[in-house]
This record gives structure tokens, sequence and C-alpha cells, in this order.
């Protein structure tokens, strides 16, 4: 099962998280790269993102939940709160995310990261 791709939005893109992501072998990327400007807008990012075949993370839940209406075939989208998230917590869920799931279930879904916080089951 292919993984899925990664875009960290201007508001996740920490340097930290995007760096522990790619030593853990995911494919990664964030806000700003070679394709994606730092000042670019948020509907810029889920697009841009759709286009590279990532899945977007962020924590801009408002403005990105009525982004994924108006493009419902957008690359996938993982939500989370940021004040209920540490630095490790978020590292530990975004690798069982991209671990755990199949890059083609992505498509058009809106996700919150709640779903891979804590241990796996078994």
């Amino acid at each position: 099962m292919p993984r899925p791709k990664l875009h960290l939005d201007a508001d996740t893109a920490s340097r930290v998280l995007h760096q522990a992501l790619v030593d853990r072998g995911h494919d990664v990327t964030r806000t700003p790269t070679d394709w994606m400007p730092r000042d670019a807008t948020d509907e810029t990012q889920l697009l841009g993102a759709t286009a590279q075949g990532r899945c977007l993370f962020t924590f801009n839940v408002r403005d990105f939940a009525i982004l994924a209406q108006r493009y419902p075939h957008h690359g996938g989208l993982v939500l989370a709160a940021q004040a209920s998230w540490t630095l490790p917590d978020l590292i530990a869920a975004l690798d069982r995310l991209l671990t755990e799931t199949d890059a083609a279930d992505w498509s058009g879904q809106v996700r919150w990261l709640n779903q891979w916080r804590g241990e796996p089951d078994g």
C-alpha cells in the first residue's frame, strides 16, 4: 500500500516537526518550498498540495473546512486543534497516520488527527 505524502501548511510548518517526520522515512514537505511560497493563501496551499499528490495538515480548522467543501476533490485534509497538542504528540500521531493509512484513501477526505493520538490498538 502506498503511503500518503503530507504537506505542512504555514500554520504547522515547524522545521522540527518536518525534520522529525522526514527522519522517520515519510515524504513530507512544508510551506515554504520550491512550489509553495511562504505567503501563499490557504486556498493556494490546499490546491498546491493537491496538485503535488499530498494531504495537507493544518491547525487552521475553520478556513480549511470551508475550502474543503469548495474543492471536494482535494488531496486530503488533516485537522488538529493546536492548543491540544505537544510537539512529541504531533510527531507520534502524524507518524501513525502516515504509516497506517493508504494514499488512495485520502482523496477528498477531511479527518481529525485525534484519530491517531495515543498508542495503536493491539
